[in-house]
């Protein structure tokens, strides 16, 4: 008779204290916050793709011959993917998450909380980097805007931010539009996504108040981590503070570099 030996383990397959100590301090906390982003993001997609492949199969939702159907179901299935992602989930992000840092993904450091916020008005801009084009809004986004200047000015008061700034970060990324939805997932007026508006404390992304004030609470501590340096604090917003961290100061990407200079175009329009 033959003896086998049976292979139970691999060494190489599992991780040393020192390996996961060494995972653990790969990434700073605002990376851990963009990698459990990108996770639940990855799952969101995936779930959202095998739901669309189900409605497929059974005519969708609202039925095959339903007026504005195809758009409902595509709409549907983006906030239900969204939603079994950021909740239990499929445990697809938690297994990415922990293979890339060794950590659970509830265990995520918390983002700054910004209680007070003092001397936000001064802004610091450095026109040197940037210019500050004249830009004069379309009145219908103008319109639109016009609709938020309650929530726009119970946000500016409470994290005191300039009123102008916030309604020139709106403009910049959904033109004023509540319902405004990227190829990123990024939702709102403010455009947050589902793991930041999570972070601060936004229960329903499509509620105009509730984007409002998580878009703003978010630029506020960007502005106060970058002692109120307004370039440094929109590239965070638009590529986030590991970007800046990274390049030491505003990363080299021309996204980032047109965003700020319209945000500023809208700002020295506002400010007159």
């Amino acid at each position: 008779m033959s003896v086998f030996q049976l292979k139970t383990t691999h060494p190489g397959k599992h991780f040393t204290i020192e390996q996961a100590n060494q995972l653990k301090n790969r990434y700073s906390p605002e990376q851990k916050r963009r990698l459990a982003e990108a996770t639940k993001g990855f799952e969101s997609l995936l779930t959202s793709m095998m739901l669309k492949s189900m409605n497929k199969t059974s005519g969708g939702m609202f039925g095959e011959n339903s007026l504005g159907g195809d758009y409902f179901d595509t709409i549907f299935e983006s906030e239900l993917a969204s939603y079994i992602a950021h909740g239990k989930g499929l445990g697809i992000s938690k297994l990415l998450y922990k293979k890339l840092t060794g950590e659970s993904i509830n265990s995520i450091p918390p983002m700054i909380k910004p209680e007070k916020f003092n001397n936000l008005k001064k802004l610091k801009i450095n026109t040197k980097e940037f210019q500050l084009p004249s830009i004069n809004p379309s009145e219908s986004s103008l319109k639109r805007l016009q609709k938020y200047d309650k929530f726009i000015n119970e946000a500016a008061d409470k994290f005191q931010i300039d009123k102008n700034l916030i309604k020139s970060v709106i403009l910049t990324e959904s033109a004023g539009k509540e319902k405004a939805l990227s190829k990123a997932n990024a939702k709102g007026l403010m455009q947050l996504m589902d793991a930041t508006a999570n972070q601060l404390g936004v229960k329903n992304v499509w509620n105009p108040k509730e984007n409002i004030l998580g878009g703003t609470k978010y630029l506020a501590s960007l502005l106060r981590q970058y002692s109120g340096d307004i370039n440094l604090a929109l590239a965070g917003y638009n590529a986030g503070p590991g970007n800046v961290e990274k390049h030491n100061g505003v990363p080299p990407f021309l996204e980032t570099k047109n965003y700020i200079s319209r945000v500023l175009g809208y700002l020295k329009y506002f400010n007159g």
